[in-house]
């Protein structure tokens, strides 16, 4: 069977008016284009839909029964391509981002508000995860892409880096540190220290650094929330190293930061992208705002 819209359309509108001439004029179509694609439908069909007394026109049975669900696929069919017009033209739809908690709460929030001030129908979703978790979601097309530090292993996933960030040592104000410009990580292993997640990307750095400049941290706890390293670093309880990022989350009275140096360890950040899950339209607006403008972000 290869019924048409265009046949559907037809039947559609001369059962509304009962008329050859009446319905050439609401679909603009001529009388014999509308009688062939009516004659086209019945043979698809295998019967009649209308009844023919002189120039008069009514429903068969099956004509009647068929009406309702002409109207509902016509419907339909205009539904679906008015919702793939919306969004293409971004005033409807979904996208989801899986982000560092850093770039997530560092990063994101001002570029989702100007995203929603253009397309305010257009639903935002964050995943703020870690980094290995982040490649997962975009993987699994879960999140249409990710923020955070390049894969780790893997060809399936694309790494577009968009800021560097570098790591800054945080303790309570009046520390000796805060006498200098800079610190040393050497100079990290004389006061107890606040641990981040050990799973995060920042604690396998913070361990690698370490290890290299030969000094074992005195690690008095971890903490899973860099709020909780704020507050327990503010509270005297000892030092803790953050991303420069991160400590924004954090900055209040009772706690300082400076630049860790020796060696320098510069923190790619960047935009995570699936090799077989092509972006959606509202996605790739919201990519391109973070991507070419990530001061701004």
């Amino acid at each position: 069977m290869t019924t048409s819209i265009k046949q559907l359309r037809v039947f559609v509108a001369v059962a509304q008016s009962q008329s050859f001439a009446e319905a050439s004029e609401r679909i603009h179509l001529s009388q014999p284009a509308i009688s062939i694609a009516l004659r086209k439908l019945e043979e698809n069909v295998g019967g009649a839909l209308f009844a023919r007394t002189g120039r008069q026109l009514t429903l068969t049975p099956e004509g009647d029964a068929f009406l309702p669900i002409a109207l509902r696929l016509l419907g339909d069919w205009n539904e679906a391509f008015e919702d793939l017009s919306e969004q293409f033209s971004k005033q409807r739809g979904k996208v989801t981002v899986a982000a560092l908690p850093t770039l997530a709460a560092g990063l994101f929030p001002k570029v989702v508000k100007r995203f929603h001030e253009r397309y305010p129908r257009i639903n935002l979703s964050l995943h703020d995860v870690l980094a290995d978790q982040v490649d997962h979601l975009v993987r699994e097309g879960r999140a249409d892409f990710g923020l955070s530090v390049s894969p780790r292993g893997g060809d399936d996933l694309l790494f577009e880096p968009i800021l560097v960030d570098r790591y800054v040592v945080v303790f309570p104000t009046g520390h000796p540190f805060e006498g200098h410009e800079s610190v040393e990580w050497a100079a990290l292993g004389d006061d107890p220290f606040i641990g981040i997640n050990r799973l995060s990307s920042s604690r396998q750095d913070i361990d690698q650094t370490m290890e290299r400049v030969g000094v074992k941290l005195d690690i008095l706890c971890d903490a899973s929330q860099i709020a909780t390293v704020g507050r327990m670093v503010a509270a005297g309880l000892g030092i803790s190293v953050l991303p420069s990022l991160s400590f924004r989350q954090i900055a209040a009275d009772g706690i300082a930061y400076r630049p860790l140096m020796a060696p320098d360890i510069p923190r790619e950040l960047g935009v995570v992208l699936s090799r077989r899950h092509p972006l959606s339209s509202a996605a790739r607006t919201l990519y391109d705002m973070i991507h070419h403008d990530p001061a701004q972000a």
